[in-house]
């Protein structure tokens, strides 16, 4: 799924352009306090969504490469069939990204909720919303000041009954103070338990960063074919640069196939030759190449001059990024 890629990426930048789609922009936020329910929240990265940042910017299409072992190439065309996944989705309904939230469409307007559980700040990896008990001084002080106005002090000559009433506010001042030390003690306690968590799980995410960080030094390199077009002058002349001389338009043991593209996931293969059936095209599956990548062809021939033809009234007319594949059998 695409929004694995992007989800792992949201926690090392803070955009990532899905290419022809929009972007996902992390805003780090501060720590907060909810009065109201006296909860805290550990800082955190907004995630917005910006639908007019679609320019491929190549970060998204390497990280997939690097990480499936497979050409720059083949990462533009899993996005590209991901993205349109998506805009179906979102006619019939919506678009569940996840850790990362949730997309609707309004109209031509695209909203993005996001998903308030995660938190892609690294370090704040780990912490989680405390609850912090209210500090309930001031309600125990009004309760004593409406106690002493109620309660009047009766002064009696028997020495007995005046230590009687000496005895329960005793008793109640020590409950007051055993009150107030438990609120201390117990605020000492969830506040060193904080800490240790924090220092434990901080420690434990400086080593995984440690040991998931990479570098993307530059693009992997893309696999460049020179096509010709057919003309009344170079007709008999090879499609693929190399030795034209030695390259005869029905060569014995050569396949011709016009491709369609390679994908790394058979699911993905499996949609584009149904939609080329639809179509009308003799589609088929070539088969896994040496790079784990499956291959849909339009269509096969065993004139090099058939081939050609067909492939240049497929890229004028259904897909420009078509291109023709030479097997020696």
């Amino acid at each position: 799924m695409l929004t694995k890629y992007i989800n792992d990426l949201l926690y090392r930048h803070d955009c990532v352009i899905v290419p022809e789609f929009g972007g996902f922009v992390a805003n780090i936020k501060s720590a907060k306090i909810n009065t109201f329910s006296n909860t805290f929240y550990p800082p955190y990265k907004q995630i917005s969504f910006n639908s007019l940042l679609k320019e491929n910017d190549g970060l998204l299409a390497n990280y997939i490469a690097a990480t499936d072992q497979i050409t720059y190439d083949a990462a533009l065309n899993f996005i590209k069939y991901e993205v349109e996944a998506w805009y179906k989705k979102l006619k019939n309904g919506g678009v569940d990204l996840g850790d990362i939230g949730y997309l609707t469409q309004k109209g031509d307007k695209i909203i993005f909720e996001p998903n308030p559980e995660s938190n892609y700040l690294t370090s704040s990896f780990g912490l989680s919303p405390v609850v912090i008990p209210a500090v309930k001084r001031e309600e125990y002080k009004k309760v004593v000041e409406e106690l002493e106005e109620k309660a009047p002090v009766h002064f009696s000559p028997e020495r007995r009954n005046f230590s009687k009433y000496l005895k329960y506010a005793a008793v109640f001042l020590l409950g007051v103070s055993l009150l107030g030390a438990g609120n201390k003690l117990y605020k000492n306690y969830r506040e060193k338990q904080v800490i240790a968590k924090s220092e434990a799980q901080q420690k434990m995410v400086e080593q995984q960063i440690e040991s998931a960080t990479f570098v993307i030094g530059k693009p992997l390199p893309t696999l460049n074919l020179k096509i010709t077009p057919v003309t009344s002058e170079n007709e008999n002349k090879p499609v693929i640069s190399g030795t034209p001389e030695t390259t005869p338009d029905n060569l014995s043991g050569m396949s011709y196939h016009v491709i369609a593209g390679a994908f790394r996931f058979p699911e993905n293969a499996q949609k584009k030759l149904n939609q080329l059936l639809k179509q009308g095209y003799d589609a088929h599956i070539l088969g896994v190449n040496k790079w784990g990548l499956t291959i849909v062809a339009f269509d096969s021939f065993d004139s090099k001059r058939d081939a050609i033809n067909s492939l240049n009234r497929i890229r004028r007319k259904k897909d420009k990024e078509a291109w023709l594949l030479i097997q020696q059998f």
